[in-house]
């Protein structure tokens, strides 16, 4: 098989079947498994795959950045955002992630709704300077601007001085073997910070997340209270998920 024929069959496979082992696809082949990984590391470096160890997953469009992730299944996450406003109860504090699934959420929150917002996200912050009824915690430190949040260690140390019932977070990969992913490693830290801190967390995952995964995990499943999608509630996904005892909020 030459190289192109290869390329599109672990492509076809992806699609197919959500994941690729390297393995199985040099028995398959009757190709070294080096062979395998060398296809695997082009098709990474092309963006048409994450590698994770022994193969690897679909890769997430969630990992563009803030303006193109404005565009990416817009009714999903205003979907995702309806559920999640109904989580956050009068009075009670609310730890809120940043990302666009995030920022419909914030525009979602009832007006009048008396409750304490701490973010790390200055776009959530604006977006409830109209809330008169909201009070706002802006938590600071370096400005990642691929997500419009701040992160590094002076957040994350903000964020250990701080308290809430719950936290309604972002991630760009949701995979039911690897868990909760994020493409950069100090936004994940900030991301587990937030998340230990909160007495319930719950994952904003509109649909185009599922079954992708990428470089560096937030969290593994059994440090979540549930996952909020706009996926079906017989996707395989969130059958697999829910398999897991994780609770799974759908907004079909």
């Amino acid at each position: 098989m030459l190289a192109a024929e290869r390329r599109d069959h672990l492509l076809e496979l992806l699609a197919r079947q959500g994941k690729i082992v390297a393995k199985d696809v040099a028995a398959d082949l009757g190709i070294s498994e080096d062979s395998v990984r060398r296809d695997l590391r082009d098709l990474a470096a092309e963006g048409l795959c994450q590698r994770v160890y022994g193969g690897a997953l679909p890769v997430s469009p969630a990992v563009a950045d803030y303006a193109a992730r404005q565009t990416v299944t817009p009714d999903g996450k205003r979907k995702v955002a309806a559920v999640a406003a109904g989580l956050v109860r009068p009075d009670g504090a609310l730890i809120l992630d940043g990302g666009t699934t995030a920022l419909a959420l914030a525009h979602a929150l009832p007006k009048e709704l008396s409750c304490t917002v701490i973010t790390h996200s200055p776009t959530i912050a604006a977006a409830l300077l109209d809330h008169p009824r909201a009070e706002l915690f802006l938590l600071g430190g370096r400005v990642f601007k691929h997500s419009a949040v701040t992160c590094g260690a002076a957040a994350v140390e903000a964020a250990q001085n701080v308290s809430a019932d719950l936290c309604l977070l972002g991630v760009t990969g949701v995979h039911p073997e690897v868990g909760l992913t994020t493409g950069d490693a100090e936004e994940a830290a900030m991301k587990r910070a937030l998340s230990a801190r909160a007495a319930d967390t719950y994952i904003l995952a509109s649909s185009e997340k599922l079954g992708t995964a990428s470089r560096f995990r937030v969290l593994p499943w059994e440090k979540v209270s549930g996952v909020i999608t706009d996926a079906d509630a017989h996707h395989t996904v969130v059958e697999q998920v829910r398999a897991l005892g994780v609770e799974v909020l759908t907004a079909g």
